[in-house]
């Protein structure tokens, strides 16, 4: 056998899959509660221990191992850029391409209460933008003195305008802080080149966050550096849709990625106005994005999910698709404050089941909704405009759902259907007719990690386990 590992520390379970790669099967899963407050390495051996007890592999028997990690929150950072429309926004498709969370945005100019935010924050990352290249100065020289004077201690990464750059560097270093520089988000306007940044918060992540989390002696059992774990599903769903050089891919696809701490959304797209008159507005869209919706996890932010929506919208969506007797059964304001105190609960009844449903298709609406583009029309001198902010995801081939619910819960397609585009919300641009799949296994993390080597073997197992689902 050739076995190859897979980790991810996931903020509430450490997940291990194996695959045997010459005969490009799964031949293993197993998960174990994550112990990062203790010890991470803690749980990575007690998930081992149930993978090898339950599929007969042996230590010795693994040619290759690899591992991400987003526990204990994962990647946190801050975004400062200047038009929130334009650098602010480049920031954040840099950050979030890069797997990270971007716990707090802010464009324009800082003041000493905006610093203190992103200190309790407790971000791993400050990334400051703003500017063109040769533009405005002003605004990042003074964002970077507030930033010097400030009691933040973790990495600032600069990519403003590179007239600038020295100026912002030379400003924290006084300041005491730690400071890496790439190019320009945004060189020119309607230009984005995040790609520098990208790599370069990747290296931060290795060289700081891995230490910070405790992951250093875990570190050395793999074969490659841990990655945020959202730079997994990233490769996964890029590879899924675009294929390789040997092996085709599936097409245009949106993957709903719901956890216990996040619900995230990532689409490989190309976007198009949605008629050959409507004016698309904006920053131009990159094929590949994601979003992160730090307040939609079914587990940490069940209690926020209530607050959101209410219990009777809850109630609503859980009859729809199960137990008739729900309402007397279980008692939702209690259920989701409890949730969010015991992040690893299982359900124990139907009833609890049509719950978990019913909050996780719930955040997947919102988090779909978030992610995609919208229209809005406006009347001018020359009549009837239609503009289009943001990505068109009307057209999406392929609609994808993985986590923990889509391994273990019911009625999946009704947490999938809460995706499409919705006639009563004709604004919002959810993809329409696409075909339907669920990762049953929960693979598509490990198949992006097994990509960074061989991403042929990686892509057809990844195929071979996608479920179609009717909606």
């Amino acid at each position: 056998m050739s076995i190859y590992l897979m980790v991810d520390f996931g903020s509430t379970y450490t997940k291990v899959t194996a695959v045997d790669l010459e005969r490009e099967l799964l031949v293993g899963r197993a998960q174990s509660p994550t112990t990062v407050e203790i010890d991470i390495n803690i749980g990575l051996r007690l998930a081992l221990q149930e993978l090898y007890t339950q599929s007969g592999i042996r230590a010795e028997d693994i040619a290759g191992k690899y591992a991400c990690s987003s526990a204990a929150g994962g990647l946190k950072m801050a975004a400062i850029g200047l038009v929130p429309d334009l650098t602010l926004k480049a920031a954040q498709m840099a950050a979030l391409g890069a797997g990270a969370k971007v716990l707090c945005a802010y464009g324009y100019e800082l003041d000493s209460d905006i610093a203190l935010e992103i200190e309790k924050n407790q971000c791993d990352i400050v990334l400051l933008c703003g500017g063109t290249d040769g533009g405005n100065k002003q605004v990042i020289l003074h964002n970077a003195e507030i930033l010097a004077n400030s009691k933040i201690t973790c990495p600032i990464l600069v990519c403003g305008n590179r007239s600038a750059a020295q100026k912002v560097t030379a400003l924290l270093e006084t300041g005491g802080k730690q400071v890496y520089t790439a190019a320009n988000v945004l060189p020119t306007v309607n230009r984005v080149e995040v790609g520098a940044a990208q790599a370069l918060i990747r290296e931060i992540f290795i060289s700081h966050i891995i230490q910070a989390k405790g992951l250093s002696q875990a570190e050395a059992f793999f074969e490659r550096p841990i990655i945020p774990t959202p730079s997994a599903s990233m490769e996964a769903a890029a590879l899924l849709a675009d294929g390789t050089r040997h092996e085709q891919g599936i097409g245009d696809l949106l993957v709903v990625e719901v956890g216990g701490a996040t619900t995230n959304i990532h689409s490989v797209a190309n976007n198009a106005p949605i008629t050959s008159t409507t004016l698309v507005k904006g920053l131009p869209e990159p094929r590949l994005s994601r979003t992160v919706e730090g307040d939609m996890g079914i587990r940490y932010n069940a209690r926020t999910i209530f607050d959101f929506v209410g219990g009777e919208t809850l109630c609503e969506y859980a009859l729809a698709i199960d137990h008739p007797l729900l309402p007397t059964l279980l008692d939702f304001d209690l259920y989701t404050l409890m949730l969010s105190k015991n992040v690893g609960y299982v359900p124990q009844s139907s009833a609890e089941s049509a719950m978990d449903i019913a909050l996780a298709g719930t955040s997947v609406g919102i988090a779909v909704e978030r992610h995609a583009g919208y229209t809005q029309n406006e009347f001018t001198t020359s009549g009837h405009v239609t503009l289009q902010y943001g990505k068109n995801l009307l057209g999406v081939k392929n609609i994808i759902g993985t986590g923990g619910i889509f391994k273990y819960g019911n009625h999946l397609e009704a947490v999938l259907k809460s995706a499409l585009f919705d006639a009563a919300k004709p604004w919002s641009l959810k993809p329409n007719q696409p075909c339907a799949y669920v990762d049953h296994e929960y693979i598509l993390y490990a198949m992006g990690l097994l990509s960074q080597d061989y991403p042929d073997q990686a892509l057809r197992i990844a195929k071979k386990y996608l479920r179609p689902v009717e909606l």
